[in-house]
């Protein structure tokens, strides 16, 4: 099998997401082998379990979708091996010809940042994605390291910027000394660090298709959007225009048990997920002058 992450990309990781959007839709596919997921594949809630769940999924969505997101914490609750399986999931998923997005939502300070960029983000490293999730919340500026290897090694980072869950209003809709919430902060930063990219920026932000979204402004944003909360969250594809508005055109809708429930004949799975794909890419992407809504915030 070859290795696709020890070869450095040749674009950066805006440009091949804008590709691969545009060939296969704007639809990001979770791999979150959870235990009731399991159960309902008929399969055990251990490491073999796990890796024909992940290696299943993934045969059946990485040929047909633009985006994969294996959430890491479902592979290192079973541990070394578990990580293992994670590794085996990255490189087939790459080889089918996906972009993977690897859940982490890492975010730390100094040395220890530098170290989770170099794990995800680095050439040849043995879990190195085309792209994380990293949390702001111990200062965007503590990010750097992770910002600056992934444009190096041509890769992408997206920032929780407005969380779905309830908690995440404590801290995120929070004021500023500037009078920004702490969303919107962490929003204009990225909007500052892919000025003048073209024809996207390298960092997106996860904004929850169930936030406030409305609290927000995404015009300025010249990067993805990943919005998920699709399906089982409670969001629906329908009302994502509305959502985002003029922004929609930067958003990569994302569901996992919505459609992992599909599962496991690799045919259904791969018919529902095209069927959803084609629904976003109709959705978010319509010809010129179609699009409704208005800009949120």
């Amino acid at each position: 099998m070859r290795n696709n992450h020890a070869e450095p990309a040749q674009c950066g990781f805006g440009a091949r997401l804008i590709a691969a959007v545009t060939a296969r839709g704007p639809l990001c596919v979770g791999i979150d082998p959870h235990p009731g997921l399991l159960e309902q594949w008929g399969l055990g809630d251990d490491v073999r379990g796990l890796e024909r769940f992940a290696l299943g999924a993934v045969e059946a969505l990485a040929p047909e979708m633009a985006l994969v997101k294996p959430q890491s914490a479902f592979f290192e609750r079973h541990g070394s091996r578990g990580i293992a399986v994670l590794e085996r999931v990255l490189v087939a998923a790459r080889d089918a010809g996906a972009l993977v997005l690897l859940d982490v939502k890492r975010g730390d300070i100094g040395s220890t940042m530098a170290a989770y960029a170099a794990a995800y983000l680095s050439d040849g490293a043995p879990l190195a994605a085309d792209a994380i999730t990293v949390s702001p919340y111990l200062g965007i500026g503590a990010l750097d390291p992770a910002f600056d290897l992934a444009g190096q090694t041509g890769r992408g980072v997206f920032v929780l910027a407005l969380t779905s869950n309830p908690e995440g209003a404590q801290v995120q809709a929070a004021v500023t000394g500037t009078g920004a919430t702490v969303a919107q902060s962490v929003i204009d930063a990225v909007v500052a660090r892919n000025a003048g990219r073209r024809p996207s920026g390298d960092v997106g932000v996860v904004v929850g298709a169930t936030a406030p979204v409305g609290t927000v402004r995404l015009d300025a944003l010249n990067g993805p959007i990943l919005a998920p909360g699709i399906g089982a969250q409670g969001a629906r594809l329908a009302d994502l225009p509305q959502i985002f508005g003029a922004a929609s055109r930067h958003v990569v809708a994302s569901t996992s048990r919505d459609l992992l429930r599909h599962g496991p004949q690799p045919a259904a799975l791969r018919h529902a997920a095209r069927r959803i794909a084609d629904q976003a890419g109709a959705l978010l992407h319509p010809p010129t002058g179609q699009l409704g809504g208005g800009t949120p915030g």
